[in-house]
């Protein structure tokens, strides 16, 4: 059985170690928020499948070979003439200050369609059905289809007993925050697992005690992320917080998405709470470690390299 669907809008991505107006060398690479989440649980060993659209272009066919590298399947890529592959730029014009410019309106990743997110979460063989389909609350702001596409493929896989994750990941620049609540809050019947950091639950409830009314809606369970000071696990039974590990931070860019693998590969090989925040940290400490949205995430043979003191040697 496939382990985990997702889809969104992958991207080229240009990344310089200072501002970028200054001009000379930049890194390229591939970036995305659902892409980096594939590649992070390919890497921990799960079968996962990654489902985008990318311009018939060079660009797109870096997305393409990039995921293919990291074992994650493109079976459901799929390329179009009709728009173009987006990009991304990283600069930082001070330390673990990093300055994100976008160009995407328009692109090929944003012409998602329902048709197509359904058909590959259902349509399959029985084997092909995911255990869990991952989604962000970037993809539906990307256009009105892609919205679509997010509810039809959430409504379907809550059909289907397929558990959902929904990470919120709210984009400013995409849309306010009234627009987000609208969409998001359509989707949150049909979701087994929220991620959200501690200043997005107001998107998804009015409520004055949102973690509650979460739960007490379709969601098991509600995770919550702050940063440095950690992440806590919200279930009926109660809440489980977990330190994060104590790293010297280089990028925090694609940290959440880490978080998100770590967490999403736990609850795969059926972990405990506890066990799953550690995991989800752990990852999140790789990425942090090292540039790059994805480069640095951990196999699972890695997992405990950090338990290591800084500066060690493994001869």
């Amino acid at each position: 059985m496939t382990d985990v669907l997702t889809f969104g809008e992958a991207m080229v991505s240009l990344r310089s170690s200072r501002a970028l107006r200054l001009g000379g060398d930049v890194h390229l690479s591939v970036a995305g928020s659902e892409s980096n989440v594939a590649i992070g649980l390919a890497r921990l060993g799960h079968d996962v499948t990654w489902l985008g659209a990318v311009g018939n272009d060079e660009p797109g066919r870096l997305i393409q070979r990039t995921l293919r590298a990291e074992n994650v399947n493109t079976r459901h890529l799929r390329f179009t003439d009709e728009s173009f592959t987006g990009f991304i730029a990283f600069d930082q014009p001070a330390h673990d200050i990093t300055r994100v410019s976008y160009h995407r309106q328009g692109s090929a990743g944003s012409t998602l369609t329902a048709e197509e997110c359904v058909t590959a979460l259902t349509g399959a063989s029985p084997t092909a059905v995911p255990r869990i389909l991952h989604v962000t609350g970037i993809t539906p702001a990307l256009s009105a289809t892609a919205r679509a596409a997010t509810l039809a493929a959430v409504q379907a896989a809550s059909a289907a007993g397929v558990q959902v994750s929904l990470d919120v990941n709210y984009r400013a620049r995409l849309w306010s925050r009234a627009e987000a609540a609208t969409a998001l809050r359509e989707l949150l019947p049909h979701i087994t697992t929220i991620f959200a950091s501690d200043d997005e639950l107001d998107i998804l409830t009015d409520a004055p005690d949102s973690v509650a009314d979460l739960l007490n809606g379709h969601a098991t369970e509600v995770v919550t992320t702050a940063g440095s000071k950690g992440a806590w696990a919200h279930t009926a039974e109660g809440t489980t917080h977990q330190q994060a590990l104590s790293v010297t931070v280089v990028d925090s860019i694609g940290a959440g998405d880490a978080f998100v693998s770590g967490y999403l590969s736990a609850t795969l090989d059926n972990l405990p709470t506890e066990a799953r925040l550690t995991r989800a940290t752990t990852c999140g400490a790789f990425c942090v470690g090292a540039h790059g949205d994805w480069e640095s995430l951990p196999t699972r043979a890695d997992l405990t390299l950090l338990t290591h003191t800084h500066g060690t040697a493994l001869r």
